[in-house]
Order: C-alpha cells, then structure tokens, then sequence
C-alpha cells in the first residue's frame, strides 16, 4: 500500500522534480513553475481523458476519497501561493514541508487502511516479486544517472525552441515539457486501466498532482525565488484549479456513481485542446 500511494506516484513525478530543479539552477523560473502546473493540467485533463475514453473509471477506493479532498487543499495552496506572481523561499519551505507531511501521513495510512480496499490489492500486484535485489540496485543507479542527464537536455533544448519560435519559457514549460514528462503517468494510467486497476490509475493521477504541487512547484521557490509571469496567476493557476475542482465533482456527483464515464473524458480533452489553442493563439 505504501508503494502504491508513495514511491508509484512519485517515480512518475521524478521527470519532473528534475526538471524543476534543473530549470530553476539555470535560472528559468518561468520554466520550473510552467512545468508543475501544466504536468497538473495535462495529468487530469489528457491523461485523465484519454484513460477514460479507453475506459470509464470506476472511484470504489475508500483511500482515494480521502486523497481528493487532500489533493483539493494542496490546489488551493499553490493556486493562493502564485496569485502575488511571485514565488518565495519562506513559500518553497512551506510547501516542502507539507511534502513531508503528506508522505509521512500516507506511510501511517498505509499501515491502517482497510484490507478490502482495492486500491491494495491492485497496488500489491503492481509489485514484482521475482525481481533480484543487485537487478533492482542496478536499474535505481541507471535511472539516477538518466534522469538529470535527460532533465538538462530537455530543459536546454525547450529554451531553445522558445528562443526560435518567440514562445515564453512558461508556455514551453506548459506544453513541450509538461506533455514530455506527463508520459510516464500516461503509461501508468494506460497499463492500469487495461488490467481493470481502475483505482490504481485514479491514484496514480492524484499522487502525481499531490507530489507536483508540493515537491515540484517547491524546486524554483527554493532555489530561484522571484517574480514569475503574470499569466500564472490571471490564467493557468486557475485553469489548474477548474480542472480539479471538475475531477473532484465527476468522482462524487450527485447521481452517486463515482465513475468517470467517456462523456466526461471527452469534457477533460475538449478542455486540454482549448488550453492548448489559448496558449499558441
């Protein structure tokens, strides 16, 4: 359970914290902050949609109730710490600080969640078993060299796309490099859905968002604080919000379904499209 709601959901954050950190060292603010706030957007609005439209899903995890009001709050924090367009230290703290919290509180969730619930026994068969501790060790150290290997090209050659086509270093961040590092959560959300973990994919997407708000949007608040584009706070702060206020609304309506069906897929795709024609318009 703790697997499932922590390491899961943050290894398909990682590209992500990276990114942020990589971007915010080299002084691209705009970057770092696009990066969270459009992997949020883009995890609900395109993966979430495209998961659905493969399939509806269905919210039966007593844990995952729990974890959308949280996901909810954690929203509200960041959207209340970007509405100055400024980003500070004492905030970053705050935020890496509830970052901490949050894991700890979910490691003393993992030990006093119901045995029945699915979302245990779908994260339990996500674990392999048969894998040798010196393969795991190995594979742990390829990936801690790719990945800020990989961060630095990514966030070198998105500034040098935006520099050619004129494009901010925020909507690059909100695009090019939210979309690219949004993949891995595509293919976990994918892979789930097929093998009928419908709550595992829900949780991947709520981890995600939770650890994107508090560990990703912590890296420029922590190492480049400063003022950031105006269009964070007036536009895509609040689109974030919308969308998951929306998730919110779909996983428990009225009619007590708790289940995202295609029509409300769609809904998150047309709105990902729309986003997207704002951006580049």
């Amino acid at each position: 359970m703790m697997i499932g709601l922590t390491i899961v959901a943050m290894g398909s954050s990682a590209p992500e914290i990276m990114v942020a950190a990589t971007a915010s060292f080299a002084g691209n603010t705009n970057t770092a902050v696009g990066n969270s706030i459009g992997s949020n957007i883009t995890n609900i609005a395109l993966v979430l949609g495209i998961t659905a439209l493969i399939k509806p899903l269905v919210v039966s995890s007593t844990t995952l109730k729990r974890e959308l009001p949280i996901m909810l709050v954690i929203t509200l924090i960041g959207v209340y710490f970007l509405a100055d367009s400024e980003l500070s230290r004492i905030e970053g703290i705050v935020l890496i600080t509830l970052f901490v919290l949050v894991i700890a509180g979910m490691a003393v969730l993992s030990f006093t969640v119901e045995k029945n619930d699915p979302l245990v026994a779908e994260a339990g068969t996500d674990v392999p078993s048969d894998v040798a501790m010196s393969t795991a060790i190995f594979w742990v150290a390829v990936g801690l060299i790719l990945l800020p290997t990989s961060a630095h090209f990514l966030v070198d050659s998105a500034v040098v796309i935006a520099k050619h086509f004129g494009i901010s270093d925020l909507v690059i961040g909100l695009t090019i490099i939210a979309i690219g590092t949004s993949l891995p959560e595509l293919a976990a959300c994918v892979a789930s859905v097929l093998k009928g973990e419908d709550d595992l994919a829900l949780g991947n997407i709520i981890g995600s968002n939770i650890f994107n708000l508090l560990a990703v949007l912590a890296m420029p608040g922590l190492i480049a604080p400063g003022v950031i584009d105006e269009s964070v706070a007036n536009r895509d702060s609040l689109v974030m919000l919308g969308l998951s206020i929306l998730l919110f609304v779909f996983c428990f309506n009225l009619r007590g379904s708790r289940r995202i069906n295609r029509f409300e897929a769609a809904t998150f795709l047309v709105i990902f499209i729309g986003y997207q024609y704002i951006l580049f318009a």
